[in-house]
């Protein structure tokens, strides 16, 4: 299926277009890497909560240390460089435009990037960062992340203006969504009174609950930008590709993606229930939080449907499965936390292991798979090869982490309500029935299932960098469905163009 399939307003038959695949293959890589180091970090984690002996008396491997390594990692060194890799790509195919600003300034965003990534790494395990609930590092790489943001925003957006095409594909609205909204959560979660420019220490500008509510603003909304819109993305554009079929209804994409970006703006506050934060504002994130859940669901059907008339597909291609099962844990963890947000669910679930494994059903399921697959999609075409080294082993690897992550969360589901229930038990008289430590030995069993669960997900990873070094390292080939991305569409759907 051409790009041109994807969307109404197809183009007619033109000279192919020049790509800059360079960048891509090179976030392809680095998505890659970062995501091995995201999950080793993550299992030794997991291997300290279970037993803490495994902290080795070290300041930079205690776990206050290391967690914020191991979520940046997943979240903006993995997740973060899948995003730039696929937008790249995707843009670029959907608007028959060269990337905007020539290789020079690409080049500057990979490793302008890549050199965020390694020193805010590295400011967190000397212990320098803002202490916020989603740790920043020092204020000095927030500056430097700011100027490479920019010069990712103004590559996308000058593609999008040079563009050959007048219609401007759903996968890039979401694309943009989270390049834009992103900038201002950054700016505005890390406005700071630096103590001296010499020094990585620095005052934020709020303070108290204000303080509060703009980490949760920010947060929230970094899971709803960043985590989510940049994903959906993804889906919109490779999941149509994979499945060889047009998106199911393109009128439902463009309502997801407006309500979407307006209402998950106003959700953060439920993250803050039971505290001194006014309780009309809580509320509020309550409200937008439940419905929140339909236009996510309008994504997933659509997602979902897109494969009608297709479903045969997942026998034979193991990489579209991992595509859809993630839309599967997308439409899950876009119920969950709805749930989660009402009062009184919350005042169960907060503060307990059971928002962990709400979190990394999403991030593994949904954030995770839904890379892999497009990352199993690319890499033949960025590499000029006629298909990936064995489809068996990426079975293998669906198939372990899939597993890795039914053990993960439902660990954490019975760990995180069995605690919520200790902590708020009383005896006949009044007083607390567990106390706290009673309440984390009651978690031991659990917490080495979820550290077994993660083993698995990162030995489906180690299985899947095999595969595509494999892949990379087999005989090149200068095939036309490598050149132009894909098959044409099957008889009665082709369009002008094919």
């Amino acid at each position: 299926m051409s790009d041109a399939a994807l969307h109404p307003g197809a183009m007619a038959v033109r000279a192919p277009v020049d790509y800059n695949m360079a960048v891509v293959r090179k976030f392809t890589i680095a998505a890659m890497f970062w995501g091995v180091v995201a999950f080793l970090v993550g299992v030794y984690l997991a291997a300290e909560l279970s037993w803490p002996a495994l902290n080795l008396g070290y300041s930079f491997t205690n776990f206050g240390r290391l967690r914020p390594v191991h979520t940046s990692a997943a979240i903006f060194a993995f997740g973060g460089s899948a995003l730039f890799g696929t937008s790249f790509y995707v843009v670029q195919r959907t608007c028959r435009a060269r990337l905007w600003g020539g290789e020079a300034l690409a080049d500057f965003v990979f490793w302008g990037y890549q050199f965020f990534i390694v020193m805010a790494a590295l400011s967190y395990v000397m212990g320098f960062s803002q202490s916020q609930e989603y740790a920043e590092p020092e204020w000095h790489l927030d500056v430097f992340l700011t100027l490479v943001w920019v010069a990712y925003a103004a590559i996308f957006l000058g593609t999008l203006l040079k563009r050959e095409e007048s219609h401007i594909y759903v996968a890039n609205w979401f694309y943009l969504a989270f390049i834009l909204t992103i900038a201002v959560l950054h700016i505005v979660n890390n406005m700071a009174v630096p103590v001296s420019i010499y020094m990585a220490k620095s005052y934020s500008v709020y303070s108290g609950v204000q303080n509060a509510l703009i980490q949760w603003w920010y947060g929230h909304n970094a899971v709803g930008f960043f985590l989510t819109a940049g994903f959906l993305g993804m889906m919109y554009y490779f999941i149509p590709k994979q499945a060889n079929r047009p998106v199911y209804s393109y009128r439902l994409s463009v309502v997801h993606f407006w309500a979407l970006s307006f209402t998950y703006i106003w959700a953060g506050p439920h993250h803050l229930h039971y505290t001194s934060l006014p309780d009309w504002t809580q509320t509020l994130g309550m409200v937008f939080s439940v419905i929140l859940w339909m236009p996510s669901w309008g994504g997933m059907i659509n997602g979902l449907m897109t494969l009608s008339g297709a479903w045969d597909k997942l026998r034979t291609d193991p990489a579209l499965r991992f595509s859809v099962t993630a839309v599967g844990f997308y439409g899950m963890s876009t119920f969950e936390g709805p749930m989660m947000s009402i009062r009184d669910v919350n005042a169960l679930s907060h503060y307990t292991d059971w928002t962990i494994g709400h979190v990394h059903s999403g991030a593994l399921g949904w954030v995770a798979f839904i890379s892999f697959g497009a990352i199993y999609y690319m890499v033949p075409l960025l590499w000029n090869r006629s298909g990936l080294y064995s489809t068996k082993l990426v079975a293998w690897h669906y198939w372990i982490a899939t597993l890795g992550i039914v053990f993960y969360i439902t660990a954490m589901w019975v760990a995180g309500i069995m605690q919520g229930l200790m902590w708020r038990a009383y005896d006949q008289f009044g007083f607390l029935q567990y106390s706290f430590v009673e309440s984390v030995s009651a978690m031991h069993p659990y917490y080495v299932i979820r550290m077994l669960g993660g083993v698995m997900f990162l030995t489906g990873a180690l299985i899947m960098v095999f595969n595509l070094v494999m892949t990379v390292r087999s005989p090149s080939t200068d095939t036309k469905a490598a050149r132009d991305d894909g098959a044409a569409l099957p008889a009665g759907l082709a369009v002008a163009g094919e």
